[in-house]
């Protein structure tokens, strides 16, 4: 049974989280993100969900009004237990009376609809509405129940485990024991999520049953339980046996909830054999199908991974929630294996997806993340619900909103995701300012990362002396630690005591990258990165007039860094205009050079229409 304000909380691993009360982010970067999230975010989501009539969908189902007057999708339930998640550790980190309140009201309103037998949903079997449990495609019963226990998980490792979601959770867990466990309905849901769930609740409440049922769900899919569709049964992970798939398929978010389960289950049952599967299979996914801004998904029309090497950056999905997936399962993979150079995954997604999703002030978001943005946005209204893909610009909300509520609740639990335990010390694996206090061990990290390379590590405490691990991201070729050469990857400092000082230093003069060649949409481009930040060209950062589909540069010219970003030598390219698009000869004339500004992609979009690229193709 384990307790401990963490995110993810493995009985057994190479390495062990470290609980986000024992490691606080002293601003920065991420503290920053954290403060909005507090102050804007969270009170935002709450806002537009009553608004838009999901927390109200609650109250018609205990008036019996439910079918006049129900809003939203089918899964509106499940945004609203992801917020009370967010609050719930937001309150455990901030100690928020009111947050915690807020919770408690929330729980009360869900409590007092739930059936007898732990049956709870607003769409499904109240008058007027069709019968429990008869879509399970399209329905998302049992996805909804996974972000409510999820939600009591964490109110369970921040000490309330007294609290109603709580009650209403575990009547819901056991009502999925009963309904579908061996031998009972066989079923399983369209969009993975109850998975990772009860493993996670099992390791909450020490109950087993719990991860059983997991297991048993994980190892249905591939059977033909659910209906063919147009994109085919690989769109929810039902078109073959988990065990013998050798990439992530599908629809993105599904894909990478359902291998964060995998991870989980393997590693409360010892099963080396399932670890290597779900390892292989992401392995693979971040080797052939991810943006080089971690984002995951091309496809819009079923939000999924597309084949080896399909990445097209206009019409790049990248979800958000994708983003966060990727985070859930890199870092279960770290601490299961002790790579910490999953790491390299985790910060690419985080600085270049879920820092890109949210809007400065907190009150607008992207759905999916474009690498190439063609026309002028439109300004997203304030007070106007949109579809979830089609805002040009950040949106206040979604008619599918699962993205701001998930941000919400990754970055009330950031710190979690910036150390691990290892059985000699400590391993440092994202740097922000910190400062961190466990097992005897006390560190006082000080940095201005990303936007400084320096990163200053002070000893406050050790028990006996122990190693200091330290990630060197693969971009870091040139970083050294205490003036000492350190190669990316791994970089191990022994004997470290009290009163040491540790200053590891990483390069950051922007690079140039160039894609495989096998990914024919960007061939004859390039990319500029920054530490880890993507940058992107932003149209408003060019001559009056020009958008970045008119731009070239000049990767031989000048690279040179810019404030947060760089500059490279560019030009216009001026086309006749003609009949016909095609010619034995080039069309194009490119026009003078000037200094490109690139911008961190994260930023892009802030400050008003415009075009973007993260691609530029080559003069």
């Amino acid at each position: 049974m384990h307790t401990s304000p963490v995110p993810v909380a493995p009985s057994n691993g190479v390495l062990q989280p470290i609980a986000i009360d024992r490691i606080v982010i002293d601003g920065g970067f991420w503290g920053e993100r954290q403060q909005l999230n507090a102050d804007a975010i969270i009170p935002h989501c709450l806002k537009w969900e009553t608004k838009a009539g999901w927390v109200e969908n609650f109250v018609h189902t205990l008036e019996g009004t439910i079918h006049e007057h129900r809003q939203g999708r089918e899964f509106a339930d499940s945004d609203v237990y992801k917020l009370i998640e967010a609050m719930a550790w937001e309150a455990g980190r901030s100690d928020d009376a009111e947050l915690d309140a807020e919770i408690e009201r929330l729980g009360a309103m869900i409590k007092a609809v739930q059936r007898e037998d732990g049956y709870l949903n607003t769409n499904f079997d109240n008058p007027g509405q069709q019968p429990r449990y008869t879509d399970f495609e399209w329905g998302h019963e049992l996805y909804n129940y996974g972000h409510l226990i999820q939600a009591a998980v964490a109110r369970i490792r921040t000490g309330r485990a007294d609290s109603v979601i709580v009650d209403v959770a575990t009547r819901v867990a056991d009502h999925v024991v009963a309904e579908f466990g061996a031998g009972a309905n066989e079923k399983i849901c369209g969009h993975p999520e109850i998975e990772v769930a009860l493993a996670e609740f099992a390791r909450a409440t020490g109950d087993e049953r719990y991860l059983e049922q997991a297991s048993l769900f994980i190892e249905r899919r591939g059977h033909d339980l659910l209906a063919d569709i147009e994109w085919g049964r690989s769109y929810y992970q039902d078109d073959q046996p988990y065990r013998d798939a050798e990439v992530l398929v599908g629809h993105s978010v599904r894909a990478l909830y359902l291998t964060s389960a995998a991870i989980d289950v393997a590693v409360e049952k010892g099963d080396v054999e399932l670890l290597e599967i779900a390892k292989r299979q992401y392995d693979n996914a971040l080797a052939r199908r991810t943006y080089i801004t971690g984002g995951m998904g091309s496809h819009h029309q079923d939000e999924a991974f597309g084949d080896d090497f399909e990445l097209p950056p206009d019409r790049s999905y990248c979800e958000t929630c994708a983003g966060i997936g990727s985070v859930m399962v890199a870092w279960r993979l770290l601490l299961a294996t002790g790579d910490i150079t999953y790491g390299d995954a985790i910060e690419r997604a985080l600085y270049n997806i879920v820092a890109t999703s949210t809007a400065e002030d907190g009150q607008g978001f992207f759905y999916s993340n474009t690498l190439h943005r063609r026309t002028p946005a439109e300004v997203a209204l304030p007070d106007v619900q949109v579809p979830r893909a089609n805002s040009s610009l950040r949106a206040p909300w979604f008619d599918v909103s699962c993205c701001p509520t998930n941000v919400a609740r990754t970055f009330a639990t950031l710190a979690g995701y910036l150390a691990a335990r290892t059985d000699d010390g400590v391993a440092l694996v994202q740097y922000a300012p910190t400062t961190l206090d466990v097992d005897g061990i006390g560190l006082k990290v000080e940095t201005a990362y990303p936007y400084e390379g320096e990163v200053n590590i002070r000893v406050t405490a050790a028990a006996e002396p122990f190693v200091l691990t330290l990630r060197i991201p693969a971009w870091a070729a040139g970083a050294t630690v205490n003036g000492e050469s350190a190669e990316p990857g791994v970089f191990r400092l022994e004997g470290v005591t009290a009163g040491d000082e540790v200053q590891l230093v990483l390069p950051l003069q922007p690079r140039l990258v160039r894609p495989d060649a096998r990914i024919d949409a960007i061939r004859g481009t390039v990319a500029v990165e920054r530490g880890p930040l993507v940058l992107c060209a932003e149209s408003v950062d060019l001559p009056e007039g020009m958008t970045v589909n008119e731009l070239v540069v000049d990767p031989s010219g000048e690279l040179r860094a810019h404030g947060a970003g760089a500059v490279l030598p560019g030009a216009r390219i001026a086309v006749a205009e003609d009949d016909w698009p095609y010619a034995a000869a080039p069309s194009a004339e490119v026009g003078e050079t000037f200094d490109v500004p690139l911008v961190p992609y994260h930023s892009w979009a802030n400050r008003g229409p415009a075009t973007m690229r993260v691609w530029l193709p080559v003069a």
